[in-house]
């Protein structure tokens, strides 16, 4: 039997071996040494040493490309890490209770501009918006300058002017004219009080009225509506009438008639196209309703130029209510408007004459000099004037009177300052600028506003102060002063009243307004039904939330009293002072809220360049 022997040789098996075992042996030896001596191939010595073990290749081939393996796992590695570290970082983020970044409350001139705004929205007439947000108010003088056959269809709309339910255009217009300024210089304020839109609308209702009080497509006119109501109580009078009555506005029912102004109405024409004019800058955007309010503010002040006289002159009911001391000063602040609204140089010439000033007492201090108010247009005018000199410099032939006006805004702002006893002040520091008369808030507003306007003037200027003769101070002395009298008005006073109904818990519960004194209970009181509620000692069951009621005395004194109507008032032009000193005083949450707007007001102005001289005759030898 023969058999394949492993180690490379034929091997003979027999089947009765007389070999010994130990010849087996020492052969096996033999052959051990024999097969040792050559080199095994490699199946040979898979059967000896079993799997070889195989070198880990030093790439790793991903089809596409081929990558170092160290590099492979490095990536990968790292890969997995990121995600695992991601994944912690989430969870984290979800289980651990946030803190929301809150924005800081509002201060407290901007809560007050909240309110002081909502008082327009309850001296309304006409058909009211769905939105007015005036639950005790509804729609009223729906046939206001019907019927009449003139030169006005109708004469539905505007505001009331105060605790009664005439439309005095003369103040109303005014009131207008500060709201549209409040906006030109501070509509980012506006905008971060998320109040921009709702002050547009209040002058888009004012100014949609004084569109229907002449013939605003016309033009050149002959008249104007300057009244719509009476309130004639002389001579113990008892004729139904806005005064003799106290009744809601929405119940009214006795004849309110419409007094026009034929002549010479100077004052109030140029306050209406200041109110125009100033409007038409706040809708620059909207192309088409800017451009009627600027023809009719055009047509307006033509007709205050061309007939001169004062609207409240003879025997005018408004002259016993809202009596215009004169109308120069209405020409200068009507027509700087009507240079900013249009950019026409000829009202420029005609404001910057010295004459106008002049007639305006622009350089003559006398006891109400630098006292801002619906009749009264002087320091405004100046402050725009001084203005125009900051920040566009016309220079020659303007610089000269620019300058004068420049100088005496100085002047007015020096007089506010305690330090030199111009005014008197009361024990708790609210300024007399009336010296002393009643109704005193809606003054010191309009000085707050002046004074804080002119402060951002001049940083917008980058001037850190002005001179009181020999004396610099600093801006914020100016705006310390805003601050003590619109605080004065917000309750920081001897009494600690806010004067500001519904701002604050201490404020006037019997304010003197028809409206918000009768219920609304679906009871209509006539003419003198309604005097109950006149009477009556208890507070009003609506309250008038942001109006600002015509304040205390000389002595910080005030009564409570509805029929008091020197203590408890309020009136629309005071509250659009009070509402620009406040936006002007308040801080925006963005930087960009926090500084005038100083190209707005000068978008229809053109660039002022001296005009160059002529050329040189020609060269000849």
């Amino acid at each position: 039997m023969y058999g394949r022997d492993p180690w490379g040789g034929p091997l003979e098996i027999h089947a009765t071996d007389s070999a010994t075992d130990d010849d087996r042996s020492r052969n096996l030896n033999d052959l051990d040494r024999a097969a040792l001596s050559r080199p095994l191939d490699e199946t040979q010595q898979s059967w000896l040493l079993g799997p070889t073990e195989q070198k880990k290749k030093k790439y790793v081939d991903l089809g596409c490309i081929i990558v170092s393996r160290k590099i492979f796992v490095w990536t990968v590695g790292t890969i997995v890490a990121a995600a695992l570290l991601a994944g912690f970082i989430t969870l984290i983020v979800k289980t651990v209770p946030r803190n929301h970044h809150k924005n800081p409350p509002p201060d407290n001139y901007t809560l007050a501009l909240h309110k002081a705004l909502k008082f327009f929205n309850a001296q309304k007439s006409g058909k009211l918006p769905r939105h007015n947000n005036v639950s005790w108010r509804g729609n009223s003088g729906l046939q206001d300058g019907k019927g009449d056959a003139s030169f006005y269809k109708d004469l539905v709309g505007g505001y009331y002017d105060a605790g009664d339910t005439i439309k005095f255009n003369f103040p109303m217009a005014y009131a207008m004219t500060m709201l549209s300024w409040s906006v030109i210089e501070y509509s980012a304020k506006y905008e971060a009080a998320g109040e921009l839109v709702h002050v547009k609308e209040l002058i888009k209702w004012g100014t949609d009225y004084f569109l229907k009080t002449f013939n605003s497509t016309a033009d050149s006119i002959n008249d104007m509506v300057s009244q719509v109501g009476s309130g004639n109580t002389d001579d113990g009078n008892t004729d139904p009438n806005d005064h003799y009555c106290w009744m809601r506005p929405e119940d009214m029912d006795y004849k309110r008639p419409v007094t026009t102004c034929n002549g010479a109405c100077s004052d109030l024409a140029a306050e209406t196209a200041a109110a125009l004019a100033s409007a038409s800058i706040v809708f620059k955007d909207n192309r088409e309703y800017s451009k009627k309010l600027v023809h009719g503010a055009k047509t307006v002040y033509q007709f205050a130029r061309s007939k001169r006289g004062r609207y409240s002159a003879g025997a005018a009911e408004s002259a016993k209510f809202y009596n215009s001391s004169m109308y120069w000063d209405e020409f200068i602040w009507g027509g700087t408007w009507m240079y900013y609204a249009t950019g026409n140089v000829s009202y420029l010439e005609l404001i910057t004459k010295p004459t106008m000033a002049k007639h305006a007492g622009a350089f003559w201090g006398g006891p109400f000099y630098g006292v801002f108010s619906w009749d009264n247009k002087l320091a405004g005018a100046q402050l725009l004037l001084s203005r125009l000199r900051l920040f566009l410099s016309p220079g020659y032939p303007y610089e000269e009177i620019l300058s004068t006006f420049h100088n005496q805004t100085n002047i007015v702002m020096c007089s506010y300052l305690p330090y030199f006893n111009k005014f008197n002040r009361t024990r708790g520091g609210l300024i007399e600028l009336n010296h002393g008369d009643p109704q005193p808030l809606q003054y010191a507003a309009n000085a707050a506003f002046l004074a804080t306007l002119y402060s951002d003037y001049l940083d917008a200027a980058d001037t850190p102060g002005w001179n009181c003769g020999p004396n610099f101070y600093s801006n914020n002395v100016l705006r310390e002063f805003a601050r003590t009298q619109i605080d004065y008005i917000l309750g920081k006073n001897p009494r600690n009243m806010s004067y500001l109904v519904g701002f604050g818990t201490n404020y006037p519960k019997h304010v003197h307004h028809r409206g918000a004194s009768i219920p609304k209970n679906k009871v209509k009181y006539n003419c003198k039904g309604g005097w109950k509620w006149r009477d009556s000692k208890k507070p009003n069951p609506n309250t008038i939330e942001g109006a600002m009621v015509a304040g205390p005395d000389k002595r910080d004194g005030f009564r409570d009293v509805r029929m008091n109507y020197n203590y408890t008032e309020p009136t629309l032009a005071g509250n659009a002072g009070l509402v620009a000193a406040l936006v002007a005083l308040s801080s925006g949450e963005e930087e960009a809220s926090r500084t005038i707007d100083k190209n707005t007001i000068f978008s229809a102005v053109p660039p002022l360049f001296p005009t160059p001289p002529p050329p040189p005759a020609p060269w000849r030898p």
